[in-house]
């Protein structure tokens, strides 16, 4: 008993979905880049006015280290330079996502912004390293800083993050796509070392504790440790398959054999590409004498509806069909 997509033509939107024979998955391009990137131009716009912000950041930073001879100045430009690293490269794998599949890659380069948010959370953890090794060694030998001309410079650099920031907020989706979150997570950090530079200089310069620049530099490390373990957490999750955080398995199985016809659901499996966009493969077991194109509509409108998942692969089995042992 084999059904090879024939309820796509009747129903053109469910352009994602499709039913396949015992013998195996037969399928056609599953074209998702138009679906899944209607707010990459806002990622990019985004992306290009904070990278552009954080270089003249450094920049200012830099040459504000060595005038006032402030390590702290020229560390978070050092900081600054590994953002500006991360959110280019977080440019580039806006670029390759939206690069067309192919043959040999049938989900195009989608995944590359996982790639690229994992790599990020790994620097940000060797950033919070460095600054936590460096600030231990300023408990022992705090440095001379010119604090006043040290905290100008931060505020100007807090004022540029939070800029950074704002247009990630405005204009991408640092909530839904782990690639921005983790760039967003990098210029927040810097806005983090911006107000520990600021606390820090004016505790230099009002009561001379020099100390106050490693206890804040901790502190702001430790912060960026907790969003990086958040980030890294998530892209791990993903490249492993795991099923997304907002569906349940459990609940999918349930409702898919509340189908009047369906006997049972088994290989079931739901995991994501990337950011937003979910795919799920799954066997339905019904009934002889049932329409298996009616069940298989039913299926995919629950799917689609309860949870927004438009990337189906559905194979439809009767008494009929044997397969061998699944292993997973």
């Amino acid at each position: 008993m084999h059904h090879h997509e024939s309820e796509e033509q009747s129903h053109p939107h469910k352009e994602h979905s499709h039913c396949s024979g015992h013998v195996g998955r037969h399928g056609h391009d599953h074209t998702h880049h138009g679906h899944h990137h209607h707010g990459q131009g806002g990622n990019k716009q985004g992306l290009l006015i904070a990278l552009f912000i954080t270089v003249g950041i450094m920049i200012l930073e830099f040459v504000g280290g060595l005038w006032t001879n402030s390590l702290a100045l020229l560390s978070d430009s050092g900081h600054m330079l590994s953002d500006a690293g991360s959110l280019a490269l977080s440019l580039i794998a806006l670029w390759f996502a939206a690069k067309p599949s192919s043959t040999n890659k049938s989900y195009g380069f989608l995944r590359i912004e996982i790639l690229s948010a994992l790599f990020n959370a790994v620097t940000l953890f060797l950033i919070a390293g460095l600054i936590i090794w460096e600030a231990c060694g300023r408990f022992l030998h705090p440095p001379a800083v010119a604090s006043g001309s040290m905290m100008l410079i931060a505020c100007v650099g807090l004022m540029a993050n939070l800029l950074s920031a704002w247009s990630l907020m405005r204009k991408g989706d640092v909530h839904g796509n782990l690639n921005l979150r983790s760039a967003y997570l990098h210029i927040l950090g810097d806005a983090l070392g911006s107000v520990g530079a600021i606390v820090a200089g004016g505790a230099m310069l009002i009561f001379g504790w020099y100390v106050a620049d490693p206890i804040i530099s901790i502190i702001v490390s430790l912060l960026i440790l907790k969003g990086a373990w958040a980030i890294l957490k998530s892209t791990v999750h993903i490249l492993m398959e795991g099923t997304p955080a907002a569906v349940s398995l459990v609940e999918v199985k349930q409702i898919l054999e509340g189908i009047d016809g369906v006997i049972n659901v088994h290989d079931l499996h739901i995991w994501t590409i990337t950011s937003g966009l979910d795919s799920l493969s799954c066997h339905l077991l019904i009934a002889d004498d049932q329409d298996s194109q009616v069940i298989l509509q039913k299926a995919i409108h629950l799917i689609e509806e309860r949870f927004h998942i438009t990337h189906a692969t559905i194979q439809i089995e009767n008494s009929t069909n044997v397969h061998s042992e699944l292993k997973v």
